[in-house]
Parts: structure tokens; C-alpha cells; sequence
């Protein structure tokens, strides 16, 4: 089973695939404030590095956090949409994410979307008037 791996929570990105449990490839970029710009051409990349395409990824194993709110935001945003729209499993997790992750999905153990973690309760403003 293709696996593509996605962690967006800190300012250097991280995707991997795995073929089950062994890891193919792996990059680790700075995409800080580029993320929303770069993540998609960094699949892109990766994908066809080991001559695969998206459709050949049959799930997604991804950090949920705690971490950085806008990073967790885009990085699940592309996991979702990419996981509906190949209508393909999805794992989220924080924890030994990666290795916990990749067993539960060949497991069946699968989520339905990708929640974010952020870590610490959202705090809000009162909206002015």
C-alpha cells in the first residue's frame, strides 16, 4: 500500500511516502510563511521522484497536532481534500504519528476526516461593533 505522510505544524514541513511500513522518501523543507504555496508542487515532486502518481497513493497518514494554527489548518486542508477526492483512508495523528498512523491504516483503523490538534484551547475576540 502507497502511503503519502504529511506534518505542516512547525515552520519546516515534512512529507513522506511509504510503501506500507518502509519509508521510500522523505523531505523536509522551510516552508513558514510558503506553505500554502509550496505543499502541493512538494507532493508533486515527491510523487514523481519514485514514478508514482496520485492516484497510486491508496492512503494518507498525517500530524494532527498540537502546533502552529495556520500550519495545521493548510496541511489538513490539503490532506482532506486530497483523501475525498481519491476517495481514499485517511489517519490523523500526534503521537508516534508516523509509525501508529501507517499501522492503524493498514489496519482499518481510519478516520473519516482530519481533525486538528492545536494544542491549547482557541482563543477568541469579541467581535467590534
Amino acid at each position: 500500500m502507497l502511503i503519502l505522510t504529511i506534518r505542516t505544524d512547525k515552520p519546516e514541513s515534512e512529507i513522506g511516502l511509504y510503501d506500507n511500513n518502509k519509508q521510500l522518501v522523505y523531505e523536509v523543507w522551510e516552508a513558514h510563511r510558503r506553505l500554502a504555496e509550496t505543499i502541493n508542487n512538494k507532493i508533486d515532486t515527491l510523487l514523481a521522484s519514485q514514478d508514482k502518481q496520485l492516484a497510486d497513493v491508496k492512503g494518507i497518514v498525517v500530524y494532527k497536532g498540537g502546533g502552529s494554527f495556520t500550519g495545521l489548518r493548510i496541511g489538513l486542508s490539503v490532506v482532506n481534500a486530497l483523501a475525498y477526492s481519491l476517495a481514499i483512508p485517511i489517519v490523523a495523528r500526534s503521537t508516534g504519528w508516523i509509525e501508529e498512523g501507517i499501522d492503524d491504516l493498514i489496519a482499518g483503523k481510519t478516520d473519516k476526516i482530519a481533525v486538528p490538534d492545536y494544542g491549547a484551547p482557541v482563543h477568541t475576540t469579541i467581535q467590534r461593533k
